[in-house]
C-alpha cells in the first residue's frame, strides 16, 4: 500500500440554499493507497456522501459547488477534468455503489442489460461479448446467469445490492466507493454482502472508500478509518490506533453508544445534543456544544488536525492536553 491512488487536499464544498450557505465539507484531507480500504464514519449530515460525490464529479451545481481543494487520482487533479473526461473515469477507473439498491437500478431495464450497458460504454466489445461478461459478473456475485433477463422488482433487497455491486465492478475499477452499501439490508444479508465485497476486493485488487455509520462494519472490512463530524475529519488512523487508543470525544461517544453484551449498564450512552446546523456552524470546535470536556478555548479556537503518533491524527484541544500531561 505504498502508492497513493487517491489524495484529497483541503476540500471545501458548499450549497447555496435560499441565500443560506450550507457548509457541507470544511477543508478535509484524505489519502487512499493502492489496495487500501478506508472507512469514512459519521452521523447523518456529516458530509460523507458529499465527499463521495465530489470524487465522482457529481456535486449538483447549482446549488452545490466545490469552493476550494484538490482531488488527485493517479496524480491527476479530477477537479480540472472536463465532464467528457470524467465520464470516461466513472465506472471504469472509479465506481460507486450508491446507498439504496431499490432506487439505484432502472426498473424498466433487465438487470443484465444494466450491467452490459456499463461494459459496452467503457470497452470496445460486441453485444455478444458484453452479454457474456455481464452473465459472468452476475455469477461472480452469486446470482445465476439465467436471471440475466429478469427485472429489478423480481429480486430481493440483498439480491438487488449484489446486482449493484456487479455493475460497479463490471469494468474492474481501481477505486470502489461504497456509500453505506448495507444500510437497507437485514443483518444476515448485511454479513453476506460484506463477505462478498471483501472477496471481490481481494480478487480484483481494488482500493475502497467505505462510507458507513457502523463501526462494526469498519472493524471487519477496513484497514484505516476517518471519523467525520460537521464536514471535518476529527480523527483518523489505522484501525488498531483508532479502536484501541480512541482520542476524540466524538469518537469515544460513537464507541460508547454501541451495545455491549458484557456491560452491566441498563441504558446505552448517547452523545448529548444534536448535530450542528451546517448553515450556522458554531465558532471554534464544531463539536464543543456537545462535548463534556469543552473549555473556553474550545469555543473560540478550532484546533488543527494534529499527528499524535505515526499516522494517528486528532482534531481536539482536550486530546492534545491529555497526551501532553502523560
Amino acid at each position: 500500500m505504498d502508492n497513493e491512488l487517491l489524495k484529497i487536499n483541503n476540500l471545501v464544498v458548499q450549497y447555496i440554499v435560499d441565500r443560506d450557505v450550507i457548509e457541507a465539507i470544511n477543508g478535509i484531507s484524505l489519502t487512499i493507497h493502492d489496495g487500501e480500504t478506508l472507512g469514512l464514519v459519521g452521523e447523518t449530515g456529516a458530509g460523507k456522501t458529499t465527499t463521495a460525490l465530489s470524487i465522482m464529479g457529481l456535486i449538483p451545481n447549482p446549488p452545490g459547488k466545490i469552493a476550494e481543494g484538490e482531488i488527485y487520482y493517479n496524480n491527476e487533479n479530477l477537479l480540472k477534468k472536463s465532464e467528457k473526461d470524467m465520464r470516461k473515469i466513472r465506472g471504469k477507473e472509479i465506481a460507486m455503489i450508491f446507498q439504496d439498491p431499490m432506487t439505484s437500478l432502472n426498473p424498466v431495464l433487465t438487470v443484465g442489460d444494466q450491467i452490459m450497458e456499463v461494459i459496452k460504454l467503457h470497452n470496445k466489445v460486441s453485444q455478444e461479448e458484453a452479454t457474456l461478461r455481464a452473465k459472468k459478473m452476475l455469477e461472480m456475485v452469486g446470482i445465476p446467469g439465467e436471471r440475466y433477463n429478469e427485472y429489478p422488482h423480481q429480486f430481493s433487497g440483498g439480491m438487488k445490492q449484489r446486482v449493484v455491486i456487479a455493475i460497479a465492478l463490471a469494468c474492474n475499477p481501481k477505486l470502489l466507493i461504497a456509500d453505506e452499501p448495507t444500510t437497507a439490508l437485514d443483518v444476515t444479508i448485511q454479513a453476506q454482502v460484506l463477505d462478498l465485497m471483501k472477496k471481490l476486493k481481494e480478487e480484483f485488487k481494488t482500493s475502497m472508500l467505505l462510507i458507513t455509520h457502523d463501526l462494526g462494519v469498519v472493524a471487519e472490512v477496513c484497514d484505516s478509518v476517518a471519523i467525520m463530524y460537521s464536514g471535518e475529519i476529527v480523527e483518523k488512523g489505522n484501525i488498531s490506533d483508532v479502536f484501541r487508543n480512541t482520542l476524540h470525544p466524538y469518537t469515544k461517544g460513537l464507541f460508547n453508544s454501541i451495545p455491549d453484551v458484557n456491560s452491566e449498564s441498563e441504558r446505552l450512552e448517547s452523545i448529548p445534543g444534536m448535530v450542528s446546523d451546517p448553515s450556522n456552524l458554531p465558532k471554534g470546535c464544531k463539536f464543543h456544544p456537545r462535548c463534556q470536556y469543552k473549555t473556553a478555548a474550545c469555543e473560540e479556537q478550532n484546533p488543527e488536525l494534529r499527528e499524535i503518533s505515526p499516522g494517528h491524527l486528532v482534531r481536539c484541544l482536550y486530546a492534545k492536553q491529555t497526551i501532553e500531561e502523560k
